[in-house]
């Protein structure tokens, strides 16, 4: 998942992005409202955990006006103040989930988790194309009931692939779900992990399901979409 995080608190702000970092995401940063609404378009993220207290413009204004720009993302929102006219107002902004600081950790995972499945009508907690299965809450990966251990971002590049099964995705696409802004798109990392990726899904188990879309990108091959 690609997350953009808009807090502008720097201590929480960095808290909230090592964390999701080291749960293999990529995560972004606006420290504004304003940084939200120009970000949030530039960039196809699966999530967005948005503060409401923010200088400037507010969090719930921020949602009202991403949502006005067509930004569907799901919205996670941060708030010190739980009544229930902040959560009515917020979810009436186009929020689609609260969580009230402070907050465990793994609840904001879990929460985004959720979100994220919730988002399209088919998004299961296990993903699974053909024998090989990818588990995003344990972090584990089999083909044939066979454990496969994969670096973090070999995990996020393969969760990008099995969350669009037979679909070609171009190299952009997947620096854009699995690295953040800081990556300069004209490295040739993505071939790298497509190659780590087949040496550990594919060959010892005498498939080919990841393929190269000469000219356009990859795709995760599934026996239906053969």
């Amino acid at each position: 998942m690609r997350v953009l995080i808009v807090e502008d608190e720097l201590r929480m702000a960095s808290l909230i992005r090592r964390g999701l970092v080291q749960e293999g995401l990529s995560v972004d940063v606006a420290m504004s409202g304003e940084d939200a609404l120009w970000m949030a378009p530039a960039s196809e993220y699966d999530a967005i955990v948005l503060d409401v207290m923010l200088p400037g413009i507010s969090g719930f204004e921020t949602c009202r006006r991403l949502r006005t720009k067509g930004i569907w993302a799901p919205i996670l929102m941060l708030t010190a103040r739980d009544s229930v006219e902040d959560r009515v107002t917020g979810l009436d902004m186009g929020a689609d989930d609260y969580v009230v600081k402070p907050f465990a950790f793994a609840e904001l995972l879990a929460r985004l988790r959720a979100l994220v499945r919730r988002g399209e009508p088919e998004r299961p907690s296990v993903l699974q194309v053909d024998d090989l299965k990818l588990d995003p809450a344990t972090r584990r990966v089999s083909r044939d009931s066979t454990e496969i251990r994969l670096s973090t971002k070999e995990f996020a590049v393969l969760e990008t692939f099995m969350r669009r099964p037979d679909e070609v995705l171009s190299r952009l696409h997947l620096l854009e779900h699995a690295w953040d802004f800081a990556y300069d798109n004209k490295s040739n990392i993505v071939d790298v992990y497509i190659r780590h990726l087949r040496k550990k899904i594919d060959e010892p188990f005498g498939c080919a399901s990841l393929e190269t879309v000469r000219g356009a990108g990859y795709r995760l091959r599934s026996s239906n979409g053969a």
